[in-house]
């Protein structure tokens, strides 16, 4: 989790965040203690196109609109990003997430945006990847 704190106010969902580097998706509540977060993503002009999952992985880490901070989602960031961002992202098409199968680490979560569909998918098949970057939201 990136402990980036921001002050200015969250545009509205579906907006850029003016010098956050991208779309503002909503917030994602913390796990085990952590604090929630913003969820931002990279906009369709950074897309990733068919890559497997390591590569996606490398991709999503490279500095974007002067942060260094971008990464892959995590396998519950898709699912907020399905709902107040599905529109921004192509709904033919599978998308990598962070998150490898627990059973199988030949295996990775990926998350389709028409119905908001989550499965698993092999590492080495290729999908299309969109960074993100959190700001936590520290009270």
């Amino acid at each position: 989790m990136q402990s980036n704190e921001n002050s200015a106010p969250a545009p509205r969902i579906g907006y850029e965040w003016i010098g956050q580097g991208g779309i503002y998706a909503g917030i994602v509540g913390g796990e085990n203690g952590e604090p929630d977060y913003h969820l931002i993503h990279a906009t369709i002009d950074h897309e990733i196109d068919d890559t497997t999952w390591d590569l996606a992985l490398i991709a999503a880490k490279a500095p974007l609109n002067g942060f260094d901070d971008w990464s892959l989602p995590d396998r519950r960031e898709p699912r907020l990003l399905s709902i107040n961002s599905a529109d921004s992202f192509d709904t033919d098409c599978w998308y990598w997430t962070a998150t490898q199968c627990a059973s199988n680490t030949d295996y990775a979560w990926v998350q389709h945006f028409y119905g908001g569909y989550q499965s698993i998918s092999r590492k080495s098949n290729e999908y299309r990847a969109r960074a993100v970057r959190r700001i936590l939201i520290i009270q």
